[in-house]
């Protein structure tokens, strides 16, 4: 399976909490609910739709899966929702346990096998694996090399501050921009890919 990344991002890098406030105030944040202004159903929904339509599976880290668990499933009977409660989904967690596990189709992966586990999806048969949100995740795939796809959705706002997806190990890595939609909010959704390395 191919690993998609796809996120909300404001022009400085951050992903934090763009649902809603109360989302996630880690370090203080008080913006949450950021990405709203510049959503459209066109180009910012249709790039979710698409992302959607490709999903094998979906993969989360604990709070971003525990954020959708407590959304998703009271929206059913929308096409979007059917399908985010239908599709496999995996939570990477140290702390969830199986009983936790309230949202249908969901399965546990143990954070400290979370890696290798991810590594195995990934060399499986079959269609994209999609990650939304879940920043530490996202930049533990990153630094191993283990995402193929890195969809952003670069909205103009400035945040002061946040979490990010990049990992900040001194590493270079370089991607080719594959296409690029604007919407008329300004939001550049800009799909990534890992530049082949010349031999």
């Amino acid at each position: 399976m191919r690993i998609v990344i796809t996120e909300f991002i404001s022009l400085d890098g951050v992903v934090q909490a763009p649902g809603g406030q109360g989302e996630d105030n880690d370090g203080g944040f008080a913006h949450g609910g950021w990405s709203h202004p510049f959503f459209d159903p066109e180009v910012v929904g249709g790039s979710f739709t698409e992302a959607m339509e490709n999903a094998e599976a979906l993969l989360f880290g604990r709070r971003t899966w525990q954020t959708m668990a407590g959304a998703w499933p009271e929206r059913a009977g929308d096409p979007f929702a059917d399908r985010m409660n239908s599709v496999p989904k995996y939570v990477v967690s140290q702390t969830l346990g199986e009983a936790d596990l309230t949202w249908n189709n969901t399965t546990l992966i143990a954070g400290d096998k979370a890696v290798d586990r991810i590594r195995e999806l990934r060399e499986a048969e079959g269609g994209d694996l999609v990650v939304m949100g879940s920043p530490t995740l996202v930049r533990t795939l990153l630094g191993e090399g283990l995402v193929d796809e890195l969809r952003l959705m670069v909205m103009p706002v400035l945040l002061g501050g946040g979490k990010s997806i990049f990992p900040a190990d001194g590493g270079l890595r370089t991607l080719e921009l594959v296409s690029t939609a604007i919407s008329p909010a300004g939001v550049h959704v800009c799909t990534y890919r890992p530049a082949a390395r010349a031999s």
